[in-house]
């Protein structure tokens, strides 16, 4: 095989890209979720995820977002630990993913929840999740919804700023060859006029 003869196609990229500049990200909201987070910046639509609870809508096998209010936090890391990491471990290899529990910190430190699980296990579980796992967990009382409407839109936006680049670093392709072929017919049509007896006008 001639791999340095090999022709490359045109990127398939659509032609109605640069309507993203009048558009905002819509996030799906797993149907499974029985009491979603209300978002009132971006919009939202129920939808099947395969990981996560949110996700921009498009971008969901790149980027998700695993809601836990105190007690689904305590029963993830103990009676249904496996479940969870299974579901960790389809999260990690997402570009962005994170965990983001809906209550303090400090209040599970306090065992504020219904379960004699000990706060301190509970906690050093989640310490160990985001190492093994490379997922932040956040916690966060207030304002979760804004928090994921923030990373879903950060994300989006750092994804069409690659694709911007790409587009700039084409096109600047075209500008050099462009540049060059006007270097070439120039100098061609410099030396012709020179063979025939004549200036360059």
């Amino acid at each position: 095989m001639n791999i340095s003869a090999e022709v490359f196609p045109t990127l398939p990229a659509l032609k109605s890209l640069g309507k993203l500049a009048d558009l905002r990200p819509v996030i799906i909201v797993d149907s499974r979720e029985q009491c979603p987070l209300v978002f009132t910046n971006l919009p939202s639509v129920p939808g099947t995820l395969t990981s996560g609870d949110y996700a921009p809508r498009g971008l969901e096998h790149l980027c998700a977002i695993e809601r836990k209010s105190a007690a689904d936090l305590v029963a993830s890391v103990t009676h249904e630990r496996e479940r969870f990491e299974r579901e960790l471990h389809r999260l990690r290899g997402m570009r962005l993913a994170r965990v983001i529990v809906t209550a303090s910190r400090e209040s599970i430190a306090d065992g504020l929840y219904r379960s004699n699980a000990n706060p301190r296990a509970v906690l050093a579980s989640c310490d160990t999740f985001e190492v093994r796992y490379n997922i932040p967990f956040v916690f966060v009382e207030d304002d979760a919804a804004a928090l994921v409407e923030r990373w879903v839109f950060l994300f989006c936006r750092e994804m069409v700023s690659g694709a911007n680049d790409l587009l700039r670093g084409a096109n600047g392709c075209e500008k050099i060859e462009a540049c060059a072929h006007r270097e070439i017919f120039h100098g061609a049509r410099h030396e012709l006029f020179w063979v025939r007896g004549r200036r360059t006008p």
